[in-house]
């Protein structure tokens, strides 16, 4: 990936378009697709659905194993070298009480940031429905938990037709040592996800540096 035409090619998007970037499973099958990310500030931050879970225990984000498989696993898997010269370590703050700020090339939005967010792209922002792969059943008996009874308030429209939705986690501690905040019904923001829930989704968050 050449970095010029690189840069000529995403320093011009506005918040609220996509852009592809990276591969990772998403079909059913676990098939190798480009990741589609959302802009959400000129500085070239994005998210994309995908699935993973947090510890079962009294953890705060610098610990927990999710971070460790964003920066690791995921990280590895979905950029190729060229890829990783684009990505940004993050400083992150506003991770729960007691948790220490963190250095991060791929993370999660935290609840102060997802506010912030929200007030410029609107409660669509928080609308989520897993791909595929994170849908399908694995070994160990995870699958992502979709949301597709009456109520209908954040579901996620795709080609015209109703996705259904998921929650999905964010990094800052809850209301207890063992929860987390999580986006869920009706697209609120929650402070009490069980740490032990396997069902919930992931949104990792980067920021490309664009030279």
């Amino acid at each position: 990936m050449e970095k010029d035409h690189f840069t000529l090619t995403y320093r011009s998007l506005r918040p609220g378009e996509f852009i592809a970037f990276g591969t990772y499973p998403q079909s059913a099958g676990g098939e190798d697709l480009a990741i589609k990310w959302r802009v959400l500030q000129n500085s070239g931050s994005g998210l994309s659905p995908d699935l993973k879970w947090r510890d079962c225990m009294d953890i705060t984000w610098h610990d927990c194993d999710l971070r460790k498989w964003l920066n690791d696993e995921f990280y590895n898997a979905a950029f190729n070298a060229a890829e990783k010269q684009f990505i940004k370590t993050t400083h992150c703050t506003d991770n729960g009480e007691g948790c220490p700020d963190t250095e991060n090339r791929v993370f999660l939005l935290s609840v102060a940031e997802l506010k912030d967010l929200s007030a410029i792209h609107g409660k669509a922002l928080r609308r989520a429905a897993g791909t595929g792969f994170a849908k399908a059943k694995k070994p160990d008996g995870c699958s992502l938990y979709v949301y597709d009874k009456p109520d209908k308030d954040n579901y996620t429209i795709r080609d015209g037709e109703e996705a259904g939705c998921s929650w999905w986690w964010l990094r800052t501690q809850g209301n207890k040592p063992s929860r987390a905040f999580f986006v869920g019904t009706g697209c609120s923001i929650r402070s009490y996800g069980n740490n032990s829930i396997d069902g919930y989704g992931v949104r990792p968050a980067l920021i490309i540096n664009l030279p």
